[in-house]
């Protein structure tokens, strides 16, 4: 996997691609936000201030988790309804988890007529999360791996701790499409890919399903980026080369894009539709063997170790317009997947993100069996979803019906990976909010009913009903990591949980692929136009893959729930 080799192969397929696309669309942006207090008063002071941009965006929420807390046990613990009993086990079994994330962002940023600059900091804290035992609680005397054990944490930062005033975001722009086709964006900056510019009015956002900013998450996400956009009233294109930034707690974040690049290119073309959006889009993560040398010691599991690979996702999204039909609206996504990954080893077992790096392909002796293969990709995401809102009523209410799947590898042994990897997504938008599954040998059917009783009060009443795509591969959880082990025995390392024996997960082919129903309640307030208040409740009906998995263990298996209370202010 060279990075020259890699390169080329993305600019051939680019190239296959354009033919393609002689008729597409990106969906546009969001409606820019509260611009917040400060700049209310700087503005009203003189209104040349509006070229500034100076504020700070608070947020607190409190999170409490009911057998599904990800706490030093991970999610390979998740709606398990017992422990061992032992003093050596410590927490390493328990899942619940009850805890305050903080997050303090101020910015500054100037805009003239041809160029931009922006700055944006970000100090996140995590407050009796129970997240920070995962080094101390447990560690397996006869472990064979230990960074693989269950209850050590990999990392000695908090998947949603980076309490440092961190750089988040840092990049200048050059270009104004308004006198000119082209501009540019370089620095430090989320990656949001869609929109057509300038944003039409009444239009929305990306759906961020493969790629988002991941602002729900205390650290969100951002990357090094150069991004060019071209754009006229006939054609448009975004294309940049980028390295997500790990968040490293007491340390400068940095990206690794000599050893991990994420590149892309999305495209509109304005004039295809009178009625729809339509948007296609190709992305490359490309992940070199030489990322196992690079200083992960900071960063938290998930977010650590990414596995080797050189894959490329090409989609198509087709959205209906605002009012197109009435008070119908639809929406379509397809996706493919292709390339090499290196995820499993010769048995079948997945690499996750705490392996030693001589699993995941390093120079580091390890034994044979438990060492990365090298896989063929091919893989495939589709997405339907179709609503009805009533545009008379006061209430604006609106009922929706989406369906989302991902293929699952269906044989762990035949020498390729055939399981849809989710990319850098804001995955908490659309799969549940207890954030229990991701985009990856999945199905969910999902019911959505909203309605806003009072124009400053917005409620959403979701359900889901999940399956695994194929019981002959994993269950991921939201960060896209497989669910492996989290049997009752106290032997840590690799390969050590038999297969559908009702002690933990795995790739168990034998069960139902039932994994069960997720209700949700979600209510948002502004009392102020600069506050806002919001409020979850959430419940998920244990199915039959999840029963079976738990059947033969101390307490078998529980449903779990979920409740938030969050508070944003913009200053």
């Amino acid at each position: 996997m060279t990075t020259l080799r890699s390169r080329r192969r993305f600019a051939a397929a680019l190239a296959a691609l354009l033919p393609a696309l002689a008729s597409a669309q990106y969906s546009p942006a969001p409606p820019r936000p509260y611009p917040g207090m400060l700049n209310d008063k700087l503005r009203a002071a003189d209104p040349y201030n509006a070229q500034w941009d100076v504020g700070v965006n608070l947020r607190a929420r409190l999170e409490a988790k009911d057998n599904a807390g990800f706490t030093s046990a991970g999610s390979n613990r998740d709606f398990s309804g017992g422990r061992p009993v032992s003093a050596a086990n410590g927490d390493r079994f328990d899942n619940d988890n009850t805890y305050v994330l903080t997050r303090v962002m101020p910015r500054v940023g100037y805009t003239d007529k041809w160029f931009s600059v922006f700055t944006e900091f970000r100090s996140s804290d995590s407050i009796d999360d129970e997240r920070q035992n995962n080094a101390t609680t447990f560690a397996p005397a006869n472990a064979t791996e230990i960074a693989n054990a269950p209850g050590i944490r990999a990392g000695q930062g908090l998947p949603e701790r980076d309490s440092d005033a961190n750089v988040y975001q840092a990049y200048f722009t050059i270009g104004n499409h308004k006198e000119f086709p082209v501009s540019a964006k370089i620095g430090r900056q989320e990656l949001v890919p869609g929109g057509v510019f300038p944003t039409p009015a009444g239009q929305v956002g990306p759906d961020q399903r493969q790629v988002g900013h991941f602002r729900w998450n205390n650290n969100s996400r951002s990357f090094d980026a150069a991004k060019v956009r071209y754009q006229n009233a006939l054609f448009g294109v975004d294309v940049w080369t980028a390295a997500i930034v790990y968040n490293d707690d007491g340390n400068f974040n940095q990206s690794h894009y000599d050893s991990d690049q994420f590149n892309g290119a999305y495209f509109n073309f304005p004039p295809l539709s009178r009625r729809e959006f339509v948007e296609a889009f190709i992305y490359q993560h490309d992940v070199e063997r030489a990322s196992t040398t690079e200083d992960f010691a900071g960063v938290a599991a998930p977010f650590r170790q990414p596995v080797m690979q050189e894959l490329y996702t090409v989609g198509l999204r087709v959205k209906s317009k605002p009012l197109a039909y009435g008070g119908w609206d639809y929406s379509a996504e397809l996706m493919h997947q292709f390339g090499d990954i290196s995820n499993r080893d010769s048995q079948g077992n997945a690499i996750l993100p705490v392996n030693a790096p001589g699993r995941i392909g390093g120079t580091t002796a390890v034994a044979a069996p438990l060492r990365a293969q090298d896989l063929k990709q091919s893989a495939y995401a589709a997405i339907l979803g179709v609503g009805y809102t009533w545009t008379e009523s006061a209430w604006q209410p609106r009922l929706g019906f989406i369906y989302s799947y991902a293929s699952g590898d269906k044989d762990a042994a035949d020498g390729e990976s055939g399981t849809f990897q989710n990319q850098f997504a804001t995955t908490h938008l659309h799969y549940g909010y207890m954030d229990l599954s991701s985009l990856q040998n999945l199905q969910d059917f999902r019911t959505v009913f909203t309605f806003k009783p009072r124009e400053t009060v917005t409620v959403a009443l979701e359900h889901h009903f999940q399956f695994l795509a194929t019981t002959a591969d994993y269950w991921y959880n939201v960060a896209g990591v497989a669910r492996f082990g989290g049997g009752q025995a106290t032997v840590g390392g690799v390969g050590n949980q038999p297969l559908n024996n009702g002690t933990g997960y795995h790739r168990n082919a034998d069960y139902d692929n039932a994994l069960g129903q997720e209700i949700d309640l979600v209510i948002g307030w502004y009392p102020k136009i600069w506050l806002h208040v919001e409020l979850g409740l959430s419940h998920y009906f244990a199915g039959d893959y999840i029963d079976q998995s738990w059947e033969n263990s101390v307490g078998k298996s529980h449903d779990a729930s979920y409740a938030y209370l969050q508070t944003t202010l913009n200053f």
